[in-house]
């Protein structure tokens, strides 16, 4: 369940294996069970990433902060991030907890605050403590046994506590302010935002999207809220005929992109994600900037105070 009532300053971060597994032989093999998992902080990062964003549903709703969501919604992202995080390590149920790993029942507590909110009826059970901190790009994943003398002695109306901070010393930590897959709107200053999301169509709002952030990642799920529509990734490619006068290219993952993404040191688009770059022709010779030849000639990322010229042909 996700906690919306206590809100605390995070202690300093601490790395994973800082914090000694208690003499807990059932913790410790649940660790285990994670920390031989491949690319454990990556899926955790993607699982909640996908979890923060199906909730906020942007194709349809237009949102991107989840301080914009309603107490419910919020209350069920809990929910949503259990169910992902039980795909995204094929987890089957507990007997009473909602995951069974390793032979032990495990309790799921998500947070997008970090204070953790504990029923009655996980006590003496193990708790995989999940937190996403959407506006810092970071999360943290732990495992802690709950026990009495760990949680504070108030509690909700609906008898949940939260762990103390002498308890949360008892936290074996997976992931500690790991990287959280970025929210490029939420990073990006109100008033851009703004201006990309009051441009008109869809195709007009992917358009000032493309024209604005150049040289990031613009993922799929950026798109379709900038959209509002299923097809914002078909915007993104359309954008390209739209913004050509301006010198504007739209590189995907596709045949030569890449290669001019490279080129130009920009990130490599993968697939379902797109960067937009304004191009300028410079002289063969050029070395204060990377280049890329691109149809016999050569050009680079423009300056603010460069001309503009239309696009080369480039194959997408």
């Amino acid at each position: 369940m996700t906690d919306l009532e206590v809100l605390f300053d995070l202690p300093e971060a601490t790395p994973p294996d800082a914090a000694g597994t208690p003499d807990d032989p059932g913790l410790q093999e649940v660790v285990d069970w994670f920390r031989a998992q491949g690319d454990l902080e990556a899926r955790f990062g993607s699982a909640l990433r996908q979890s923060l964003d199906e909730v906020l549903d942007g194709q349809r709703t237009g949102r991107f902060d989840i301080d914009d969501l309603s107490k419910t919604e919020k209350t069920y992202l809990g929910t949503k991030v259990e169910i992902v995080i039980r795909a995204a390590f094929e987890l089957a149920a507990g007997d009473r907890m909602d995951y069974k790993i390793a032979g032990h029942d495990i309790d799921a507590k998500f947070s997008i605050s970090g204070a953790w909110s504990i029923p009655t009826e996980a006590m003496g059970h193990l708790c995989l403590l999940m937190a996403a901190y959407d506006h810092k790009s970071t999360f943290d994943v732990g495992i802690i046994r709950i026990r009495p003398e760990i949680l504070n002695k108030g509690q909700n109306k609906d008898q949940k506590k939260t762990i103390s901070k002498d308890g949360r010393a008892g936290i074996v930590w997976l992931a500690r302010q790991a990287p959280l897959p970025p929210n490029l709107l939420l990073s990006l200053p109100q008033a851009t935002v703004e201006r990309i999301m009051t441009a008109g169509s869809g195709q007009r709002r992917i358009n000032e999207l493309l024209r604005t952030v150049q040289g990031r990642v613009i993922d799929r799920n950026t798109a379709v809220t900038v959209a509002r529509q299923q097809d914002g990734l078909k915007r993104c490619r359309d954008a390209r005929k739209h913004l050509r006068d301006e010198g504007i290219a739209v590189l995907g993952h596709q045949n030569d992109s890449p290669k001019v993404a490279q080129a130009l040191q920009l990130p490599v688009p993968e697939k379902g994600t797109f960067v937009a770059v304004r191009l300028v022709q410079v002289n063969p010779g050029t070395t204060d900037r990377p280049i890329a030849c691109i149809g016999g000639r050569h050009y680079a990322a423009a300056r603010p105070d460069e001309p503009v010229e239309p696009t080369p042909e480039i194959r997408y």
